[in-house]
């Protein structure tokens, strides 16, 4: 079971693209920060009401529902990439289309209560999986939609990429009055 702060990563070992979301992660152990940041999203997706769950703030946007959903989606996708690159799996695997993922989404057929809870087990999940890594498996590279990355950069994109969906909802969803 793993004790280790894990260091974030470098610039090597991730597509440029996910830098916007590691450096929003705090300098200190990525699961104490996985671990941590849960409560305050929960809080926050909890305290949305459903009569405003299906609000977007423009037309072409997600409904916080699908932005929920969207954050389990990535989180299962990318836990499932940690699991196999940590596993010294070599085989390439393949993207996902995050905007498909949600567009055949069952996420406005649910209540947001039932996506906020799914979130939080699937966040659990992710966390059980980190713990158990030995230190070799944390520097693992894999290839990922054909670019390379390491399992602890998967640790800090998952962590960068709640927070970065934690502001626009604060700042894009919640800061406005419901249409």
């Amino acid at each position: 079971m793993s004790q280790l702060a894990i260091a974030p990563p470098q610039a090597n070992e991730y597509n440029e693209y996910y830098s916007r979301y590691i450096s929003l992660v705090p300098k200190q152990d990525v699961l104490l920060t996985l671990e941590r940041q849960l409560p305050d999203t929960v809080k926050l997706l909890r305290g949305i009401g459903e009569d405003r769950a299906g609000y977007r703030y423009a037309p072409d946007k997600w409904s916080i529902k699908q932005v929920v959903g969207h954050l389990s989606d990535t989180e299962r996708v990318f836990a499932y990439r940690a699991l196999r690159i940590s596993r010294n799996d070599p085989t390439p695997i393949e993207g996902f289309e995050q905007d498909d993922y949600v567009r055949y989404g069952p996420f406005e057929n649910c209540r947001l209560a039932d996506l906020v809870s799914e979130f939080e087990h699937i966040r659990h999940a992710t966390l059980d999986l980190f713990r158990k890594l030995d230190p070799d498996a944390w520097t693992r590279r894999g290839v990922a939609n054909k670019n390379e990355v390491s399992v602890r950069a998967i640790a800090y994109i998952l962590a960068g990429h709640e927070l970065h969906h934690r502001k626009i909802l604060q700042e894009k969803y919640l800061a406005a009055p419901a249409a």
